[in-house]
């Protein structure tokens, strides 16, 4: 496989390289896509986590257990003020 990089990529690997951090400009790469990989699984992961939630919700809500938008917002603006009290604001 060939790769283009830009100069500023290059140099960057570069520099990675004689820090001392990595022995070489494919160890840097290969972190990189380490990094990658991870960020991905930690994304993947989310989204199955929010997909579970969204899925609670929509069942709450088939069973008709959900409170109106102004009822949470007032209740929101309460605790708030409530803090902001306590905080001495």
């Amino acid at each position: 496989m060939n790769i283009s990089l830009s100069s500023e990529i290059e140099k960057f690997i570069e520099s990675q390289v004689e820090s001392g951090k990595y022995p070489s400009a494919e160890e840097v790469i290969v972190a990189g896509i380490r990094l990658l990989e991870e960020r991905e699984r930690i994304y993947k992961g989310r989204f199955e986590e929010l997909k579970k939630e969204i899925m609670l919700g929509v069942e709450a809500s088939e069973r008709g257990e959900v409170i109106d938008g102004e009822t949470v917002f007032s209740q929101l603006q309460q605790k708030l003020q409530q803090r902001r009290e306590q905080a001495g604001l």
